[in-house]
């Protein structure tokens, strides 16, 4: 239940913000953002999620800051870091893809690993925040970032099999 109302509010934000204005541009562009909304829609569920029923307890908790040493799991052998290493590198490949083609093509690499940074930085801060169980590592700011920059890889790899897709999708034929 807890869950719901979150994604009844991404549901109705994307159905009277978001839609008729990315309808407008194109089915390409509809189609590129809503697979990015998506996409961070999901990314919200696994990060942050439920937001909206914890807001009135986010100063009821102590702010654990991030831990800034790099891997120190690995190094300690502490839980399932190998797993979660590879969980946080997967779940921003697909920005790192996505990204440059929200921006109408144009987002170079330096530009989509700044956003990738940006968008995993604001989750590590705001994780311990909105719940006191969670925390917040730098190991996970790194790997992912190096998600984005592999989506980054991908979307120049399969560049002229997209752009032959939404181009199609743009033109109709």
């Amino acid at each position: 239940m807890k869950y719901l109302i979150d994604f009844i509010v991404l549901a109705l934000l994307y159905i009277f913000v978001f839609f008729h204005k990315w309808k407008t541009k194109g089915k390409d562009r509809l189609l590129v953002n809503t697979l990015m909304y998506l996409y961070l829609s999901f990314v919200l569920y696994f990060t942050l999620m439920p937001i909206i029923v914890y807001i009135p307890f986010v100063l009821n908790h102590p702010y654990v800051p991030m831990n800034l040493v790099p891997f120190i799991d690995v190094l300690e052998g502490r839980g399932d870091f190998f797993r979660q290493i590879a969980l946080n590198i997967i779940m921003t490949v697909p920005f790192g893809f996505l990204f440059p083609l929200t921006q109408n093509r144009t987002a170079k690499f330096s530009q989509t690993v700044f956003f990738c940074f940006l968008m995993s930085l604001s989750i590590e801060l705001l994780q311990p925040l909105i719940h006191g169980t969670r925390s917040s590592d730098v190991t996970d700011l790194i790997t992912n970032v190096i998600g984005g920059m592999l989506g980054y890889g991908f979307y120049i790899i399969f560049k002229p099999i997209t752009f032959c897709i939404l181009d199609h999708l743009k033109t109709g034929n």
